[in-house]
């Protein structure tokens, strides 16, 4: 059986790995393109959008794939939403990996907002130096922000002609200790995280070093996802492809 991972996360590494061993399995994941080194996974890949529903669902048809996986971060709505209704058209069985959540614990300060632009509107006039997590494509969203500093962490550089606030930028890539991230919160005296809630580990050590050293978190909720089937984890996905596997 021929399975389509939608991926550009670790988790989605994980599941190619995984069913690189299952014998009856062959895997082909599919990455956006928008870094310009992503971490290449184990098997056959391609790089790149599908144009859309019409084009994933062409895609399926012509690669005669039998089960699609959506392993892609929690804030691709768009794909999400492609990949369930194409998944629909062919007729393919279709899971979405949807990890948990971060959860508010006592000792978080968590403004919790619905959106990259009403993350900025609650910084203006209520932050100094903020650690700006939210990805190279939503810097545009920060840079009118002048009376605030920004330290900007992502995988690649904003490209020559991005809009940039004023700050500095960090390229690195998770997955992150709590030892590098609460350095990094004292070092450049960050009062304030903006953050989407990804969910998951590679990230999550800086909210614990927020709450260890009471820094506020504008948390970015997730937006809506596709009805559908659904794993909170790695082992769920397994499980399932089995099931199909077998049925």
């Amino acid at each position: 059986m021929r399975v389509l991972i939608l991926g550009g996360t670790g988790d989605a590494a994980e599941i190619a790995a995984k069913v690189a061993t299952i014998q009856g399995l062959e895997a082909i994941t599919s990455l956006a393109g928008r870094t310009r080194e992503p971490s290449i996974p184990l098997g056959a890949f391609r790089v790149g959008g599908f144009g859309g529903v019409v084009g994933l669902a062409s895609y399926l048809r012509q690669m005669q794939i039998d089960l699609l996986i959506d392993a892609t971060h929690p804030f691709a709505s768009q794909i999400s939403f492609n990949a369930a209704d194409a998944a629909t058209e062919v007729g393919v069985p279709h899971l979405m990996l949807i990890r948990p959540p971060w959860e508010k614990e006592s000792g978080d300060r968590w403004i919790e907002v619905d959106s990259v632009e009403a993350a900025a509107t609650s910084l203006q006039n209520q932050a100094q130096r903020v650690f700006l997590t939210v990805g190279r494509q939503e810097l545009a969203a920060f840079a009118h922000l002048e009376k605030i500093w920004f330290l900007m962490r992502m995988i690649d550089p904003p490209t020559d002609d991005a809009l940039v606030p004023a700050g500095r930028i960090l390229c690195d890539r998770g997955p992150f200790t709590l030892n590098n991230e609460r350095q990094i919160l004292i070092d450049n005296n960050i009062d304030t995280i903006a953050s989407k809630n990804s969910g998951g580990d590679a990230t999550k050590p800086k909210i614990v070093a927020a709450r260890e050293l009471g820094v506020k978190v504008v948390m970015i909720n997730r937006p809506a996802i596709p009805p559908g089937e659904q794993v909170a984890d790695v082992d769920g996905v397994l499980a399932w492809l089995f099931d199909k596997l077998h049925d």
